[in-house]
């Protein structure tokens, strides 16, 4: 009877645990969700205030208004040519440098690793970058931007350890004795064999590059090679102008006025929307890949 007692009263405790955690678990999770559900219901609203579970006068203006900016389209254009030319040259970096710094018969491999290693701690700083790319002549070039994040100390540590714990070296001696070269071996054998490195290395550099907007703001000067990013920099900067001049009596706070105010505010929702789907289209795809690869790359080594 003392033995069933305890085994009940364990049983209710682990009950109590699991509604506990649950419960936890789905407030954390509706505090994380929620900005988001905001933006989107707010961008399918006619003004930013008082919006709260449903879209406040359902309109869509605000997305009117967006898609028929030329600049936008522009933005949009020139943020899939950056995140497309430096996910390939970034892959066309890495990953041979981490190939072969993941071959135990290359010597000095320790002494470079080492050396890149270092980068993630000590920086050059922006002035010593920005005189580079300008004795390159690359300033206002859109080729700065892919060149700029080329490498990535952090993906060729991932993709080293990948290639140490997935390519046995069995592999390569085998391929040797029938007259594969090196080239050749990592083009037909450990490329294939890297799908899902390769889908991780490619979401992070995309990802970073398709938010990325400092480091377009530093080079470019044409407003025509502009991504969404600064495109959405700069409603957020008229509208915050617009405000702290009708705030510091400038411009008469008339209904005119309050109503451009919103729209304008609006529409930031709606080209934040806009600029997010399709990282959000594109991650379903490659989430399978992108789960093995984290965990073969970052936990093994």
């Amino acid at each position: 009877m003392k033995g069933f007692n305890k085994w009940k009263n364990q049983c209710l405790s682990n009950k109590v645990f699991d509604v506990c955690n649950i419960t936890l678990m789905i407030i954390i999770l509706l505090v994380c969700l929620y900005p988001l559900y905001n933006v989107v219901i707010v961008s399918f609203s006619s003004q930013v205030t008082r919006v709260y579970l449903t879209p406040r006068d359902f309109s869509l203006k605000a997305y009117s208004m967006v898609l028929g900016q030329k600049d936008v389209w522009i933005g949009y254009a020139n943020t899939i040519f950056y995140t497309v030319a430096q996910v390939l040259c970034s892959l066309a970096v890495t990953v041979p440098c981490a190939y072969a710094l993941s071959r135990k018969d290359f010597a000095g491999r320790g002494i470079i690793t080492a050396f890149l290693m270092a980068t993630m701690f000590i920086k050059g700083g922006l002035v010593p970058g920005y005189l580079n790319m300008y004795n390159l002549g690359l300033v206002g070039s859109r080729w700065a931007i892919v060149i700029a994040g080329l490498m990535n100390t952090y993906n060729v540590i991932i993709a080293r350890t990948f290639f140490k714990t997935t390519i046995p070296d069995e592999l390569l001696e085998a391929s040797q004795m029938d007259g594969c070269g090196n080239g050749r071996f990592i083009w037909k054998i450990v490329l294939p064999l890297s799908k899902p490195i390769l889908a991780v290395l490619a979401l992070y550099t995309g990802v970073a590059q398709w938010n990325s907007y400092f480091t377009e703001m530093i080079y470019l000067r044409d407003t025509n090679k502009y991504p969404i990013t600064l495109v959405l920099r700069r409603y957020l900067s008229t509208v915050e102008e617009l405000a702290a001049m009708v705030s510091e009596g400038m411009i008469e706070a008339t209904a005119g006025i309050d109503d451009t105010m919103q729209l304008a505010s609006v529409m930031q929702y709606c080209l934040i929307i806009i600029s997010t789907v399709p990282m959000l289209i594109v991650y379903p795809f490659i989430q399978k890949y992108f789960a093995q690869g984290v965990m073969i790359g970052s936990v093994k080594g």
